[in-house]
């Protein structure tokens, strides 16, 4: 073990420093540093720097959340899907620019495939990821990037995996590919991920491993003042195996999918969130998870089994929560997809045209390129609740809550294969504040 000399200061000088502490480090741990800084003042920004020996970090930027009864306006940007592979970080670049208040990543940081074709970017280091080695050594090579070092270095992150960080399309124990991978192994895999991922993300809590079951507890609630409230959920850790038929991009519908003991979120991550959904104080209330939550019906009544069409009906007890009228302005946040769409949530999924209950913005990938947008595209005519699609491009999506809007931006890259490019706003849409749905 060694130690790590931390601080935190008002200015980005570094020179009016209100913390200064020695973090001990340890090869268990991949020698990651998991620093919690206490007693800061609410709602202002605050800068950081490490030190090893000789060596300096770079100044990052944070930012604490407003006190709980200020109501000020925030500036969130969120984000997913970044093979480094078939793409630059153009989009991270624009984000450290923009200098959010906070950050929301939404899965699929890393990728595990083993490297691709001559047509990439760039690649990937080494085989498919499967032990705590090839974990470490993959987000070592995604975090060399250095427009994704400038966006973590430009503001405050909340953050929780999707599939690739552990193995494309897992679920709770279950792997994408059963008949490959044994029960042992894949229970193995999964702590080895969840480790890695831990060690090289902001996050706080360390993951807990009992026999052979491990959980990296991500989910939670965070308040920022009157203005907001993010439910960060995790859809993949505790989630039932996807049912119906695996076929990609959709599957016939099934009954089985409508199975109300069909369970996403897992019993215990439900519960925590039962309460949370009856009422809230904040005026926005922001659910940021993984997947598309609005329904999204492709040709010959199909759906994609491992959104939440796969979940209808714990997806329902959700919906039934965000409809009341108690529970303000609800906005869903979701990646996955590869592609950004906003869509109006109906309470009525059999009408896509009856009245909305909440708004669900679904960020474009950062560099993740989309081959099934084609799909998407023939199944537009019967999704009238879309309000708006990216196609096949990359980007992410600004938002800016305040006490009469929401007002969402999303900012798309001209071309993913240079990391110079230019990026831009593509589309904005509107939440007025005690509407459900987007603005007409």
């Amino acid at each position: 073990e060694t130690q790590v000399r931390g601080r935190v200061g008002r200015d980005e000088a570094m020179r009016d420093a209100v913390v200064d502490a020695r973090v001990t480090v340890t090869a268990e741990e991949g020698h990651s540093v998991h620093y919690v800084a206490e007693q800061l003042a609410p709602g202002r920004d605050y800068w950081y720097q490490f030190y090893y020996g000789e060596e300096a970090s770079p100044v990052g930027r944070t930012r604490t959340a407003p006190a709980r009864g200020d109501d000020v306006p925030l500036r969130m940007a969120f984000a997913s899907c970044q093979h480094l592979e078939t793409g630059h970080y153009a989009a991270f670049r624009d984000m450290a620019e923009q200098r959010p208040d906070l950050i929301i990543h939404l899965g699929d940081y890393i990728y595990e495939y083993g490297p691709g074709g001559a047509d990439r970017v760039r690649q990937h280091q080494g085989a498919e990821t499967r032990t705590l080695w090839d974990y470490r050594t993959r987000y070592a090579q995604y975090r060399l990037d250095p427009h994704l070092q400038s966006a973590h270095a430009a503001a405050p992150w909340l953050m929780v995996p999707d599939d690739h960080e552990v193995d494309n399309n897992w679920a709770g124990y279950t792997p994408e590919d059963p008949d490959r991978q044994t029960d042992l192994e894949f229970r193995v895999r999964r702590w080895a991920a969840l480790k890695a991922y831990y060690e090289h993300m902001p996050v706080e809590r360390p993951p807990q491993l009992s026999g052979l079951n491990s959980e990296l507890r991500l989910y939670d609630s965070y308040s920022f003042g009157r203005q907001l409230r993010v439910l960060l959920m995790d859809t993949r850790q505790y989630r039932d195996d996807q049912v119906c038929s695996q076929a990609f991009p959709s599957a016939p519908h099934c009954e089985a999918r409508l199975d109300p003991r069909l369970n996403k979120l897992g019993s215990a991550q439900e519960q925590f969130f039962q309460p949370l959904l009856s009422s809230s104080e904040a005026r926005w209330n922001v659910l940021a998870q993984q997947t598309w939550f609005t329904s999204f019906r492709y040709p010959g009544n199909e759906y994609n089994m491992d959104q939440w069409d796969g979940y209808g009906a714990q997806r329902q007890r959700i919906k039934e929560k965000l409809a009341a009228p108690e529970f303000s302005n609800p906005v869903v946040l979701s990646g996955d997809w590869h592609c950004g769409a906003a869509m109006n949530v109906p309470r009525d999924e059999t009408d896509p045209q009856s009245e909305p209950i909440a708004a669900e913005l679904a960020t474009a990938s950062i560099s993740s390129e989309c081959p099934w947008s084609a799909a998407v595209a023939r199944a537009l005519p019967e999704n009238p609740q879309l309000q708006y699609w990216s196609d096949n491009r990359r980007g992410y999506v600004l938002c800016e809550f305040s006490a009469e809007r929401m007002q969402a931006d999303y900012r798309l890259v001209d071309s993913p294969r240079d990391p110079a490019s230019a990026v831009a706003v593509d589309r904005r849409l509107e939440v007025t504040a005690g509407r459900r749905g987007f603005a007409s």
